[in-house]
């Protein structure tokens, strides 16, 4: 244990820390109950010190300047003061200038007020970003995902997606939105932060049902089996041809096999092309290519098939009204997968190569069902359990807590079924309506499988998130990030 001595604002201090650890000024400041404002930092990430907010003074060697608290490391005799007027002028002017660049922002107004800075003198363009880097590091540094960065230099500094167009790489987890200390991450259209409380406002928009807590909007749920073969009851190509036959559908955004990637997501326009995408392939992959693909070429009526991650971005965009502004004759179908986690497919490939000697890519068939990852090849049947599988889980999935594709018209998966049945959950009357007139054998589910999946998936993210939300002020955690327990009180 070491112990540093020193003194802030008059006051001595001895601030314990670990061998081998430094604490930082802001540290010690917030051990010892002395407040510094910050915008930029979050203890969950490491020191940015890009707000310039938490300036104070320092005293070393009878030497004074001004540093940043969050990033100062603490040195034996150090003297600080941290409401020196040089120090308040300094934190004046940076907070005249955000008033001055967010004036829509209620926290940066709040703010400037205490500091007496009621009117800005400057004249700059209306913003809500203040460039704090809190959203792209969540992104990167802790989800893991980077879908967004910060671009360029000086006055042409931003934060946005690659060529900010529409993100790939998006799971809409809405850690970007929690950390954010104003509006600017919910206002994007290119990426997709979704918080709790917006779950249960997509729910009540686009879904009508029961509410269960494990399992979201229910209409009903059965085990059903076609006469396609596919994976597991075949039901979602069942699903999709019935729809195109019945003049429902006019094209479907479905994901095939790719030697190189495991998966690549495209657009279907017949039957030949929806029967090529049979089975499941457990990779992540984008539908929003072939989604504005399809509107683009003038489908009306399309169908996408994806995981939960992709199901939500779906959604945001539409609440965000980026479609019907586009198309506005267009109806979207969601059909969501059930999706415990995906996997790095390179990764995985080799893993599987050492394992058993196989190419993944010739495998006739690859599922997951009671615990065990399955391939089928060259008839034979090979298995390990999936938790010896978890180091190639792709980044992004701890975050997401949706097992069953909660915000889809019709939720498709395998548990809780009979074996060679699939799982279905109806949400929507739009996903009623795809199921009228489809030939298919029902039986019942069990139910209880899926709510104990389901609940597990939803404990591991909010263990993940709960760094993320531990760092906020307590006020504003309660207001972004209503436990995910509330959803399941909510009526409809």
């Amino acid at each position: 244990m070491t112990v540093f001595r020193i003194r802030i604002n008059g006051r001595k201090l001895e601030i314990a820390a670990q061998e081998g650890s430094v604490p930082t000024i802001l540290d010690a400041a917030k051990q010892s109950g002395i407040a510094i404002p910050t915008l930029c930092h979050h203890p969950a990430l490491e020191p940015y010190g890009s707000c310039r907010l938490c300036t104070v003074e320092v005293e070393k060697k009878g030497r004074k300047r001004f540093v940043t608290a969050c990033n100062y490391p603490l040195e034996e005799g150090l003297v600080v003061e941290t409401g020196s007027e040089g120090v308040l002028a300094i934190r004046r002017m940076i907070l005249e200038l955000l008033a001055a660049r967010c004036p829509g922002e209620r926290r940066i107004q709040d703010m400037a007020i205490e500091y007496g800075v009621t009117r800005p003198r400057f004249l700059l363009e209306d913003e809500s970003c203040i460039l704090c880097g809190l959203c792209h590091r969540v992104c990167s540094d802790l989800v893991g995902v980077s879908a967004i960065n910060a671009q360029n230099r000086g006055v042409l500094r931003d934060v946005d997606t690659p060529y900010g167009e529409l993100s790939e790489d998006c799971i809409a987890c809405g850690a970007c939105a929690l950390v954010c200390p104003t509006s600017s991450a919910r206002r994007r259209e290119n990426i997709y932060p979704l918080l709790a409380s917006d779950i249960v406002e997509l729910e009540a928009q686009f879904l009508d049902g029961t509410i269960d807590g494990d399992l979201g909007i229910c209409r009903r749920m059965f085990a059903g089996r076609s006469a396609i073969e596919g994976q597991d009851g075949g039901m979602v190509t069942a699903i999709l041809l019935q729809g195109m036959e019945a003049g429902l559908l006019d094209a479907a955004v479905v994901v095939k096999a790719d030697k190189r990637y495991g998966a690549a997501a495209f657009l279907a326009e017949d039957a030949d092309s929806i029967l090529e995408a049979r089975g499941t392939k457990y990779v992540r992959i984008s539908v929003a290519p072939p989604l504005m693909e399809a509107l683009q070429k003038g489908r009306k009526k399309v169908a996408v098939v994806g995981t939960p991650c992709q199901i939500r971005v779906v959604r945001c965009l539409q609440r965000a009204g980026y479609f019907s502004r586009r198309f506005p004759d267009a109806e979207i179908y969601l059909i969501g997968l059930f999706c415990f986690e995906s996997f790095d497919y390179v990764r995985l490939k080799s893993h599987i190569d050492q394992l058993f000697g196989l190419d993944l890519a010739k495998a006739s068939k690859v599922q997951i069902a009671r615990g065990k990852f399955l391939i089928q090849a060259e008839g034979r049947e090979h298995s390990c359990r999936v938790s010896e599988l978890h180091e190639l889980v792709r980044e992004g999935c701890d975050y997401c807590g949706d097992l069953v594709s909660r915000l889809a018209d019709i939720s498709i998966g395998s548990i809780g079924s009979p074996e060679g049945f699939s799982t279905v959950v109806v949400r929507s009357l739009r996903g009623e309506r795809l199921l009228v007139g489809l030939a298919f054998e029902s039986q019942e589910v069990r139910r209880e499988d899926v709510a104990r999946l389901a609940a597990m998936k939803k404990k591991n993210a909010e263990t993940n998130f709960a760094p993320i939300l531990a760092g906020l002020e307590g006020l504003e955690r309660e207001r972004l990030a209503p436990a995910p327990s509330a959803i399941c009180r909510q009526e409809h």
